[in-house]
């Protein structure tokens, strides 16, 4: 189950890596062939909301859909 909805606009991205780089769960992989991300792991998006500040032609969009998973302290 998909805890984050994860779209990117791709009329709108320019292709410049910035979200890649600002997900430090690496939630973004590279498209090469298309020159642009997709998202490949949405389950594991910590609900930041970096890719979508750090993009700067705003094509990206987190909508959390379901329950925030709580790290375990153990």
């Amino acid at each position: 189950m998909d805890i984050a909805k994860i779209e990117i606009d791709k009329d709108m991205c320019n292709g410049c890596k910035i979200c890649v780089d600002a997900c430090f769960v690496d939630v973004f992989r590279w498209d090469a062939k298309e020159e642009r991300p997709i998202v490949a792991y949405p389950e594991d998006c910590a609900w930041c909301f970096a890719c979508e500040i750090a993009c700067p032609v705003k094509c990206v969009k987190v909508e959390p859909t379901g329950r925030r998973r709580l790290p375990s302290p153990y």
